[in-house]
């Protein structure tokens, strides 16, 4: 077999992906974990089920490459089921072949769901990159973190499994940092304060997140930026990143974010289709390089069509 031409006989070759070394390496296995950005685990077992081919014929883990030695590998095939690319357009911030940075409009569901079979980021994802990260759940290629469907905001996606892996530290370990404004109910007599309140699932409502005694820890640093009498612009940010952190948080200081009907706001005030959140800000270090990154974007349309209604502008320091 022609290791220029072919991977495996058995799938389509559009799958396979090629790789030549410049420089001699002293185990295929350990290479191609570096180069196709997944485990040594995962190429040991790709190695094992014939989808790795060194000059065109099988070759053991240990065997040695040479500089310019052909090394074709076929990505396990996707789960029946499995989500499809969808053509939809991405407001990407940032990329590179480790990651992508989007900013997410409000409305989009970040995966495929119950009620959301098709039309969400990852199909959308996974129509643009070549390659998206295969840990976690089958119908999360690529996930690192998420934001709830009408929050808008950034969000890094990860194409190989190291990148994923070395993030999803990041976010656990919480040196990953993430800011958010949002418009909520009712004025502060503080200009900053902390709320420190653990988060599990409502004792009732299972779709609910709620402050419980035996929750997991969960803690949101809050700012005012601007104050419009019976609405209050802020600036959050997340020290922890529980499922509706925010949204609950406010909500149990009496100060629930506008547009929020899941936890007790009005729906319809000034427009809003859903709550008026939005993740501005996203910092983390680059899984491959070590590079400080920084990223931020605008506040959308959405956003400052309520901030103009209550008589405010785009806020130019938060």
């Amino acid at each position: 077999m022609d290791g220029e031409m072919n991977c495996v006989a058995t799938r389509d070759t559009m799958d396979c992906k090629r790789f030549t070394p410049p420089t001699p390496h002293p185990r295929l296995d350990v290479y191609l974990a570096g180069a196709a950005g997944i485990s040594r685990a995962q190429t040991q077992k790709a190695i094992a089920e014939g989808r790795v081919l060194l000059n065109g014929r099988p070759a053991p883990a240990r065997e040695p490459v040479r500089a310019g030695d052909i090394i074709a590998y076929t990505p396990p095939a996707p789960a029946p089921g499995a989500v499809l690319p969808q053509n939809i357009p991405l407001d990407i911030v940032y990329e590179d072949s480790s990651l992508i940075v989007i900013h997410k409009p409000q409305g989009m569901v970040v995966h495929p769901a119950n009620g959301h079979a098709d039309g969400t980021l990852v199909n959308a994802l996974l129509c643009h990159c070549e390659s998206l990260s295969g840990i976690g759940a089958p119908l999360r290629p690529g996930i690192v973190h998420r934001l709830d469907k009408d929050t808008s905001g950034l969000l890094v996606a990860a194409k190989d499994d190291i990148s994923h892996q070395k993030l999803a530290e990041q976010f656990a370990d919480h040196s990953a940092r993430r800011a958010y404004l949002a418009l909520v109910h009712g004025n502060f007599k503080e200009d900053s304060g902390t709320v420190a309140a653990p988060l599990g699932r409502h004792p009732v409502d299972r779709q609910k997140q709620a402050v419980v005694q035996d929750g997991r820890p969960a803690v949101t640093h809050w700012r005012v930026i601007e104050r419009f009498g019976a609405v209050t612009l802020l600036r959050l940010d997340l020290e922890t990143g529980r499922t509706h952190q925010i949204r609950v948080h406010m909500a149990h200081i009496k100060h629930p974010v506008l547009g929020d009907a899941l936890y007790g706001a009005e729906a319809k005030k000034l427009g809003l289709i859903g709550q008026a959140l939005h993740g501005f800000s996203l910092q983390f270090t680059h899984p491959k390089t070590g590079e400080e990154m920084q990223f931020t974007a605008p506040l959308p349309d959405y956003f400052l069509r309520a901030l103009e209604s209550l008589g405010g502008k785009n806020p130019t320091n938060y």
